[in-house]
């Protein structure tokens, strides 16, 4: 690259810094990828624009609450292993269509930043969009539009809006598939879906009756929980702390931990990090995928905490 080419460049990083506010920047991580740094008063987070992928967020004098894979794969068309993947517009693999990627392809699609403010209560606040056009140009021509707002502070809320840009409805499913750091999953209670069935999908996809207490994790588990819209809690004696999981414009509550067998046989998982991570994610899934008129918008949200106990 010439010299033009290099002055061209650092035109560019100088005007987004001019238009970001103090605590915010632009780097490059792991293979190259840029990822968003988000440092408030209360709190910091990472978003790469790479699937709008949110890698990491703490609470000032917490510990991290998302558990990143030190296997993760970098790259493009990859899609990175820990965090807040955004699944959408498929949940798993894509029915009748076993070559399309896993979890459809917005976590694998470059989105770009459209805004990043510094809110009255010190937090910080970036929105990332995924165009219609964008992911058309990516080969994924569905005439859908997304935008993912990114508030941290003392919490972190996640708002997934998707858009129908199409002239006929579409039938989408979505997740916030959180990836959360936990000391050993093997101690950790998670409450707030007591008593409500699930489908197993370790079992043939069986549908179990629900438990009477909290969930416990000592085997693979891959439940989904459908027309659940709850906070749902993750205690975690160990570090003595629990993760406050609530939400909005969500049906859909999935439960994951690989174990051991598929931890070692998941090339971007670490054979041994299944003990520090749960998945409890923000879904709309099977049947409670949403439909979205001509033109009509869905919002989901999350929101993080972090409560001592």
């Amino acid at each position: 690259m010439g010299a033009a080419g290099s002055l061209a460049q650092r035109a560019d990083r100088l005007r987004a810094m001019e238009r970001y506010p103090e605590g915010v920047r632009v780097e490059k991580g792991p293979a190259g990828l840029e990822r968003l740094l988000l440092q408030a008063a209360e709190g910091e987070a990472q978003v790469f624009l790479h699937g709008a992928h949110v890698s990491h967020f703490q609470p000032k004098g917490e510990k991290p609450v998302l558990w990143m894979s030190a296997e993760s794969r970098f790259g493009a068309g990859q899609p990175i292993r820990g965090g807040v993947p955004v699944c959408f517009p498929w949940f798993g693999p894509k029915a009748g269509s076993p070559e399309a990627p896993m979890h459809g392809f917005a976590r694998i699609q470059p989105w770009a930043v459209s805004a990043v403010t510094r809110e009255p209560d010190g937090g910080l606040r970036a929105v990332l969009e995924l165009s219609a056009a964008a992911a058309a140009r990516g080969g994924f021509p569905y005439e859908l539009a997304l935008s993912l707002s990114v508030s941290v502070g003392r919490s972190l809320r996640l708002a997934l809006t998707s858009r129908n840009a199409n002239g006929a409805p579409a039938t989408v499913e979505e997740a916030l598939h959180s990836y959360f750091a936990v000391s050993d999953v093997r101690e950790v209670r998670i409450r707030g879906l007591e008593g409500v069935g699930y489908v197993d999908k370790t079992t043939a996809m069986a549908r179990m009756p629900g438990e009477t207490g909290p969930i416990t994790i000592a085997a693979e588990t891959d439940r989904v929980y459908a027309g659940t819209t709850g906070t749902v809690t993750i205690e975690d004696p160990g570090w003595r702390r629990r993760i406050v999981v609530s939400k909005s414009g969500s049906a859909t509550t999935v439960v994951w931990n690989p174990w051991i067998a598929k931890a070692k046989a998941m090339p971007d998982f670490g054979d041994d990090e299944w003990a520090g991570m749960v998945c409890v994610e923000t879904a709309n899934a099977g049947d409670d995928a949403v439909t979205l008129a001509p033109g009509e918008s869905h919002v989901m949200t999350a929101t993080l905490e972090v409560v001592a106990g």
